[in-house]
This record gives structure tokens, C-alpha cells and sequence, in this order.
């Protein structure tokens, strides 16, 4: 079994074309999330981009099931989301970013979810973003995910998180210190 290399951010060709094998059988799972989007198109891009490839493997090694969401007309980019029923598995149990993971002073968690998401090239989901991916399907029913905070709130000590609960959307506040065995994120990355 091949290795990624992690410097160079690429895939080697048995890697991608796994990749595209998987993405491909979501994206037609999945009609839904993407209407009226070809997957030629999409895979055509991806080919075209080797780091979002690799970026887009990354959400899919963490649990992420990463999936087309949308076509932005303007830039010519697909974006895709973080499509697991709950936040994944491999990016739970963090804090919301490093200053966070820092002040704390005993039990640490192994990383930040803002630090984890750069080291992986894609950016977490807004809070816009976020309930636009509640209208793809049911999300995060039993998990609740990071979102991102703005600028106010987190100087501030907070960060915002959001789930699904009851049928509704909700976004909350904690520290940016804290962090829960069932409290991931999710990632976009737009190509």
C-alpha cells in the first residue's frame, strides 16, 4: 500500500482514482444535493486540481463523506461539504481553535478544529453554511459541530457550535476551551 506524501499534499494515482470512485458513487446516491450538476464537469475539475483532491481525501479519511453541494456560476468552483450523518469521527474531541487549546491547563485534547481544518486545506462550515447543508438532509442528529465564529464572540472567550435537535437548527455558545467526545466539525472546500 502506498503512502500519501504529507509535503507534497498529492496522491498517488491508485489514491485518486479511489477517491473518484467514492465521490462518484455519493454524488450519484445523492442527486438531491446537487441537481442539475454533471459529474463529468465535477471530475473533470477535480482531476484538474491535485491539493483539493488530496484536501477532499483528507475529509474523506477523517469521516466526512465529502459531497458536491453546489456550483458557484460566477468562479466556476463546485463546493463541496462534509455530508456525514454526524460530525465525523476522526475530527471529535477538539477545542475550537489553538488560543483555546493552549489556555487550557490540564486535559488537552489532542488538537483545535481550526488548526486541524488548515492542515487539511478547507475551512469550517459557517453558520449560513451550516443550515444550508440542514435543507440537503438530516444532520448531526446525536453530534453537534463547530462552526465558524465571529471575530466578536471569540475575542471574547466563546465560540459557537451548532446540531439538529427537535427538528430545528440550533446554534450555541461555550468556551473555545472546551471540547466533547461527540462535538466535531465540518469542513467546506470549494473547487
Amino acid at each position: 500500500m502506498s503512502k500519501v506524501n504529507k509535503d507534497k499534499k498529492e496522491l498517488t494515482s491508485e489514491q485518486r482514482e479511489e477517491l473518484l470512485r467514492t465521490l462518484k458513487a455519493r454524488f450519484e446516491k445523492n442527486v438531491k444535493r446537487h441537481k442539475d450538476l454533471e459529474w463529468v464537469k465535477v471530475k473533470t475539475r477535480l482531476e484538474a486540481n491535485p491539493k483539493k483532491l488530496w484536501s477532499l481525501n483528507e475529509m474523506e479519511k477523517t469521516g466526512g463523506e465529502p459531497d458536491v453541494v453546489g456550483h458557484d456560476k460566477k468562479t466556476g468552483e463546485y463546493i463541496f461539504y462534509d455530508c456525514s450523518e454526524e460530525s465525523p469521527k476522526g475530527r471529535r474531541s477538539v477545542c475550537y481553535d489553538r488560543e483555546g487549546l493552549e489556555s487550557r491547563k490540564e486535559h488537552k485534547p489532542k488538537n483545535s478544529a481550526l488548526d486541524m481544518a488548515e492542515a487539511m486545506g478547507i475551512e469550517l462550515l459557517s453558520e449560513e453554511e451550516y443550515r444550508e447543508l440542514q435543507k440537503l438532509g438530516n444532520f448531526d442528529l446525536k453530534t453537534s459541530s463547530w462552526v465558524k465564529t465571529p471575530s466578536a464572540i471569540r475575542k471574547l472567550g466563546g465560540a459557537i457550535f451548532a446540531d439538529n435537535r427537535y427538528g430545528n437548527i440550533f446554534i450555541y455558545h461555550n468556551g473555545a476551551p472546551s471540547y466533547y467526545a461527540v462535538r466535531g466539525f465540518r469542513g467546506s472546500l470549494r473547487i
